[in-house]
């Protein structure tokens, strides 16, 4: 059974930094496509990060702030958020696609305010 479990978030002031982390199970969690999405009231979900083997991909609106990570040993991935800005503030899952079927983390709130 998959499981994504997620930890992490809070208030934090403009320009800080929070790290998000994301416990996997039941699966190999190495072989696979690895996500951070974010969704804010009234907005659709949007994708943050994905780590797939030495690779890394990231939305514009987070180049150069965020990254994301993953330890293989832990089952773990991460998402590293630095200068972190208003506009920030979500809900922030993860997610990886297993034997065609998509799945999700509980979420983390994520507050960016002074």
């Amino acid at each position: 059974q998959v499981q994504l479990v997620e930890s992490g978030g809070g208030l934090v002031q403009p320009g800080g930094s929070l790290r998000l982390s994301c416990v996997a199970s039941g699966f190999t969690f190495s072989n696979y496509l690895m996500s951070w999405y974010r969704q804010s009231p009234g907005k659709e979900r949007e994708l943050v990060a994905s780590s797939a083997g030495d690779r890394t991909d990231y939305a514009d609106s987070v180049k150069g702030r965020f990254t994301i990570s993953r330890d293989n040993a832990k089952n773990t991935l991460y998402l590293q958020m630095n200068s972190l800005k208003p506009e920030d503030t979500a809900v922030y899952f993860c997610n990886t696609v297993y034997v065609g079927r998509l799945y999700w983390g509980q979420g983390s709130q994520v507050t960016v305010s002074s």
